[in-house]
């Protein structure tokens, strides 16, 4: 879902690089040091996630699994999006260096809200956990998707058939995201239940 260089106009790439700077602080402010390894394998999930995808007009479609990175990473999923999305551009040419703020937001601020959502329901059973990894893991594609229509028609008229596209693109994508974010973190939950920030707060209300 990177937009590539020369699509946005300046006003969107310098909003869209000021809200993201703000995330990214935000987000290394509230970074535990003790998940720093954490934050940096799940980084690198989604960094390979996105290596295979396909051009559609000014963007393109492929797994993000950023809605996985926000239920695990909480406010962490944005810097660790944002190096992903760096050594993107720099070893690959997938967006670009001037869209970076754009494509964080796009795919960050899904994957935070997602990871807030999650840490608001005290689900015990890996069967809940899934159901609710499922329906976060789509939408946190249909979020990037609608974020990402939603700059490509500020940019300009002719760019509205486009961004229709690439919603009903990733349409099929959600729901490959939600099976694979509810596999993970049910597996997740069942093998290390403290990398969870919903199991712990669970954990919490027992104590």
């Amino acid at each position: 879902m990177h937009i590539s260089e020369g699509v946005l106009n300046w006003p969107v790439l310098a909003g869209g690089a000021a809200i993201a700077a703000l995330g990214v602080y935000v987000g290394l402010k509230k970074l535990d040091t003790a998940r720093i390894p954490q934050t940096a394998i799940m980084a690198s999930a989604f960094f390979v996630a996105s290596l295979i995808h396909v051009p559609i007009g000014p963007a393109s479609m492929h797994l993000l699994l950023n809605g996985l990175m926000g239920i695990v990473l909480g406010w962490a999923c944005i810097p660790a999006i944002l190096v992903a999305l760096v050594l993107q551009a720099l070893l690959f040419q997938f967006g670009g260096l001037t869209v970076l703020g754009v494509n964080t937001i796009i795919m960050a601020f899904p994957a935070l809200a997602c990871g807030l959502v999650f840490q608001c329901f005290p689900n015990r059973s890996p069967r809940q956990v899934a159901g609710l990894a499922f329906i976060l893991g789509s939408a946190a594609v249909l979020g990037s998707a609608l974020l990402a229509a939603a700059a490509l028609t500020l940019s300009g008229q002719a760019f509205i058939n486009a961004a229709r596209l690439l919603v009903l693109a990733h349409l099929p994508v959600s729901g490959i995201e939600g099976i694979i974010t509810a596999v993970a973190a049910s597996f997740i939950y069942r093998i290390k239940p403290e990398i969870l920030p919903l199991r712990e707060r669970a954990h919490a209300q027992n104590i």
